[in-house]
């Protein structure tokens, strides 16, 4: 019977998303929703695209392991970038009324630079939308009691989302993600709250919580200790900053007003409501260790839905399920899109530059189907846990693209020189480290980072480039 209903709201979601599909006539429509949405919808995009599978049965698990210790990359880590890219970056970009990142990259600084940063960034993409997609084939086997294997939930998840996001874009993904983002807060506060009160109330479990020091989040003394942390911090707060799915949310704004405000206040709330499912997954330890600890042994991302499955009335099962699939199908048809977009509008179009509105949004299309097939490959493949996938994404982006944007932005002496020594050292010397020298104590993407940002700096230097900003037309962009 659950499993019908989750079914019944699937097809629901579907005939949203078609529906909204009507409005797409141009490429335009397709990748910014005619730059014509408002506060709450962009907000709600912004929240919703971050409330993914890792939020929910990602970092609840990891908080019953680590405390807070463990989620620095996120949600402090993502909250961080959502609020700088709002406060920092939403406006100058906006105002150039670009469709992607990999278009800045091409009028700031040349094709190859284009090239290469764009394909960072669709590569980057295969961790977070394969961590949605380990997510629904997680949801349809619990569901069914293992009668859908975690393959077969994973090929009829991505079946969804794609049969909405594959039509109507960025439109289907904004009208679904509005409706779903009401039933995510409904469904997470509504069960909460009754496995809050089963745990003795917020006041106990927060008792227990501190006393077992799982608010502790700084690093020690220790400068190894100190290096991962910040590792964790920086790759999810700055390397998540240089990303189309956040750079589309400021883009589909009807105004500059609400492409930095729906994206500040988004990542906020974002923060706040991130506390409710690590709420959720201590309550659960509480009422039922036995069940928790088993778990936590065989797949720790169990937790949440097996306690719901064994503990809360049936009403409250459906609320809860419906409440995920919310998370991961806003999560994931967003993600989708944006690295199909990158890669039509920067890679395909520098082969074939005379391509039309209408052969552009078909081979937008056709790529969406193929990286769908492509992340749930890879999320078959992969043996990472969904934190990790989606900790482990950030990595290529933050040593090799978010300097090269940033300087581009904000320095007007940036130059072509600096933009390849900044690719050149900050994405080779992490790609050299993450292959060869596995067991280094540190992160490579913190020394990918700081490479990049030394080649930045001294390309720069030796070979200036001070009127580029005015000669395309960045200078007058300013900031909040």
């Amino acid at each position: 019977m659950l499993l019908a209903i989750v079914i019944f709201y699937l097809v629901i979601s579907i005939a949203i998303g078609l529906y909204a599909a009507r409005k797409v006539h141009s490429a335009s429509d397709y990748i910014t929703a005619g730059r014509s949405l408002p506060m709450p919808m962009v907000m709600a995009m912004v929240f919703a695209t971050w409330f993914g599978a890792e939020t929910v049965l990602g970092i609840s698990a990891t908080f019953l392991d680590e405390g807070f210790r463990g989620l620095i990359s996120d949600p402090l880590g993502a909250a961080i970038c959502l609020v700088l890219f709002g406060l920092v970056f939403a406006l100058p970009l906006y105002r150039l009324k670009l469709m992607t990142l990999g278009d800045f990259f091409h009028i700031r600084y040349n094709k190859n630079t284009e090239l290469v940063l764009s394909a960072c960034i669709v590569l980057s993409y295969l961790g977070w939308v394969s961590a949605q997609v380990t997510a629904l084939g997680l949801v349809f086997n619990v569901l069914s009691e293992g009668g859908v294997s975690m393959t077969q939930g994973m090929l009829i998840g991505s079946a969804v989302v794609l049969a909405y996001t594959l039509f109507g874009g960025m439109w289907s993904v904004a009208v679904t993600t509005c409706v779903q983002m009401v039933i995510i807060v409904i469904g997470l506060v509504l069960v909460t709250s009754t496995a809050s009160d089963m745990a003795g109330g917020m006041s106990g479990v927060l008792s227990k919580a501190a006393a077992e020091g799982k608010f502790e989040w700084l690093p020690s003394l220790d400068l190894v200790d100190m290096l991962s942390w910040l590792a964790a911090l920086f790759t999810m707060a700055l390397g998540s900053i240089p990303q189309q799915d956040v750079f589309q949310r400021v883009n589909t704004s009807k105004n500059e007003s609400v492409a930095v405000w729906a994206t500040t206040f988004g990542g906020i709330a974002y923060f706040l409501f991130a506390a409710v499912p690590l709420y959720l997954a201590y309550s659960a330890s509480m009422i039922d260790p036995a069940q928790t600890d088993l778990l936590m042994q065989q797949d720790s991302q169990l937790v949440l839905p097996t306690f719901v499955l064994t503990h809360m009335p049936f009403w409250l099962q459906a609320v809860f399920f419906g409440a995920l699939l919310s998370v991961i199908m806003s999560t994931a048809s967003s993600t989708l899109l944006a690295p199909s977009v990158t890669f039509t509008e920067n890679v395909l179009k520098n082969f074939r530059p005379n391509m039309s509105d209408a052969e552009l949004l078909k081979a937008t299309r056709i790529t969406v189907f193929i990286f769908t097939l492509l992340v749930v490959a890879n999320a078959t493949l992969s043996n990472e846990s969904i934190h990790g996938m989606v900790e482990n994404a950030y990595r290529i982006t933050l040593a090799g693209v978010f300097v090269p944007l940033t300087a581009g932005l904000f320095w007007s002496r940036a130059s072509n020189l600096g933009a390849a020594l900044s690719m050149a050292l900050g994405l080779g010397s992490w790609l050299v480290l993450e292959v060869f020298f596995a067991d280094l104590p540190f992160e490579p993407q913190l020394l990918g980072l700081l490479l990049s940002f030394i080649g930045m700096v001294l390309g720069s230097i030796i070979s200036p480039n001070p009127h580029s900003a005015n000669r395309h037309g960045l200078a007058q962009v300013t900031t909040v």
